[in-house]
């Protein structure tokens, strides 16, 4: 299984947090909560999509929208692919953090 970029990761995350309501403006809006800095709409349309096509997100629709000039949200969800790409991820993340420890006086410099 090809790993995920941070970016995917935390696009999944999201996605998974908003369950259904989770299409790109939503998502837009929490990652740059995540992040604490503004996150553009292509940087979060662009990789959804992808992830879309390769089987990580699943798509649906949802009902015209007047306010919307008739147009549907698009909105996401996490597949049983994404669910094992973000398991396999947590899992390479846990034996890779498992023996740090943050260095003597770099804690207190940091505060």
């Amino acid at each position: 299984m090809k790993l995920l970029s941070r970016t995917e990761e935390l696009l999944l995350l999201t996605v998974w947090k908003l369950q259904e309501d989770a299409y790109s403006l939503t998502i837009q809006e929490a990652m740059s909560r995540l992040l604490d800095k503004p996150v553009s709409i292509g940087a979060v349309y662009v990789p959804l999509e992808r992830m879309a096509k390769q089987g990580l997100l699943e798509t649906h629709e949802g009902a015209p929208e007047d306010r919307r000039g008739g147009r549907r949200k698009r909105f996401y969800r996490v597949s049983a692919k994404g669910h094992a790409a973000l398991a396999a991820i947590d899992a390479i993340q846990k034996r890779a953090w498992a023996t740090w420890s943050m260095p003597a006086g770099i804690a207190e410099k940091r505060s």
